[in-house]
């Protein structure tokens, strides 16, 4: 039987569409603060959950929600489970957005919104995959669980529950990454150096704010200074913006002077690909006489952190053959007079390095800067041989559909395939397609979809008949 999945696809791109169109509507940040039993993780990742339940139940899959945390669509027979791992919740959306991140819109033949391409785009592919096999009433011999998690973007608390009260996935795989393949992903874990509060007197540091998450490059910085002489630290952070690929402005206001620092937001696994508009308020300030708890900080940023994604600073850059560079993001800065100072630094790192290593260097960093560091949970590095049927299928696919001789590869993002043993990471950005994932103007070109829709169902079924 020959299917054209790409013709099958295009019968329903309308539904597609609409369907992902409504999703992505559903501003779904995680807001514990306005978190309730029925919604742990706050209204938003709840709603978008029950939307996508919705749709499957309406399609006639059978459906069951987990504690407001987690949820599936199931399909199928068999002593085998496949495993379809997407998330629902999203980044905050920050600044710098041309339109409405919640109210999605074309342009160019672009699909504009916060989810668009992580994760709700191209987990809806995934599952109108899964429908067009339905739809076609082909015949299956395995399981589908099409799992939907509701805190991939902080602690993955959602799936956790899951794989504690479910049956695991014998295999399977997560749309929630980069085509063709990724079969191996980097561990992570975070660290918080925590610094005092007390100040200096000819400049006092009242108020240092950077980042939205640990798992992003900041966009945005702001500090609050007070000093005698704002005008001269106005004019030198006039001339220090000109040097750098960063925008800029300040206000003076009775004795104090405000600085906003503009950079560029990335993903953590790959810091470079940003401008850390915190490390780079921390080198301009670092350079006045700041003095105690605030000056360590600002030494801490400046000189340690600024535009060392390697962590050679601390003299512990390390790369693996396989899995490559060890790299750092510094996620979150802050400091005020109240709560003195903070930095989360999120770690991506391979197998031959581990999270005791990487803390000790920290520790000989900070040791005489009045900090303590504290450690988030760990994930390991995950690794499926290529050789494995889970990679070779869903790579034969690829390559047929596209034409390309591609091959896996190994990353610093972490998705939900590594919770499986036999679990990887499957599209849906294409290799030539922006990057735009944390980032404001996030967009999945609507092509791009379609294409990834109609690859997901033919692997799919490839796994499955």
């Amino acid at each position: 039987m020959t299917i054209d999945w790409q013709a099958e696809v295009a019968k329903r791109k309308d539904d597609l569409l609409n369907d992902l169109i409504a999703l992505l509507k559903i501003e779904s940040v995680r807001d514990e603060s306005k978190g309730t039993p029925q919604a742990p993780l706050g209204p938003g990742p709840k709603e978008a959950l029950d939307a996508f339940l919705a749709i499957g139940q309406r399609d006639g899959f059978e459906t069951m929600e987990l504690d407001g945390l987690a949820g599936h669509i199931a399909y199928g027979q068999g002593d085998e489970i496949l495993g379809i791992l997407a998330h629902v919740d999203v980044m905050p959306a920050g600044k710098g957005w041309e339109t409405d991140p919640f109210d999605p819109v074309i342009k160019d033949g672009r699909l504009y919104a916060r989810g668009s391409s992580d994760d709700k785009g191209p987990g809806m592919a995934a599952y109108y995959a899964l429908k067009i096999i339905k739809d076609l009433n082909l015949p299956v011999s395995k399981k589908v669980r099409f799992i939907l998690g509701t805190d991939e973007e902080s602690q993955w608390r959602g799936m956790t529950r899951y794989f504690e009260k479910m049956p695991h996935p014998d295999f399977g795989f997560s749309p929630d990454a980069f085509f063709p393949i990724i079969n191996g992903e980097k561990g992570n874990v975070s660290l918080v150096v925590n610094f005092g509060k007390e100040n200096g007197s000819e400049f006092r540091l009242t108020n240092f704010d950077a980042g939205l998450r640990e798992n992003m490059v900041p966009r945005d910085a702001t500090a609050t200074v007070v000093t005698e002489d704002c005008a001269a630290i106005a004019k030198a952070f006039d001339e220090f913006i000109d040097q750098y690929p960063i925008e800029g402005n300040y206000e003076i206001n009775e004795g104090q002077i405000i600085l906003n620092v503009i950079g560029k937001a990335a993903h953590a696994q790959e810091p470079r690909n940003g401008e850390n508009a915190g490390t780079y308020l921390a080198l301009f300030l670092n350079q006045y006489g700041f003095g105690k708890d605030a000056k360590n900080f600002l030494e801490f940023a400046a000189q340690y952190l600024h535009q060392d994604s390697r962590m050679d600073n601390f003299q512990t850059a390390y790369t693996d053959e396989i899995m490559g560079d060890l790299t750092m993001n510094a996620g979150l800065l802050s400091f005020n007079e109240q709560d003195g100072g903070s930095v989360t630094m999120n770690f991506r790192f391979p197998k031959g390095i581990d999270e005791v290593q990487i803390k000790a260097a920290v520790e000989k960093v900070v040791a005489p800067m009045n900090a303590t560091i504290e450690q988030g949970r760990v994930q390991v590095p995950h690794y499926v041989s290529p050789e494995d049927p889970i990679v070779s299928t869903l790579l034969d696919v690829y390559r047929r559909q596209t034409g390309e001789d591609a091959q896996p590869k190994v990353v610093g993002g972490g998705t939900y395939g590594r919770l499986m043993e036999r679990g990887v990471a499957f599209g849906a950005m294409f290799p030539d397609t922006p990057d735009t994932m944390h980032q404001a103007n996030e967009f999945i070109p609507v092509d791009d979809l379609l294409k990834a829709t109609a690859i997901y169902a033919e692997s799919i079924y490839e796994l499955i008949k």
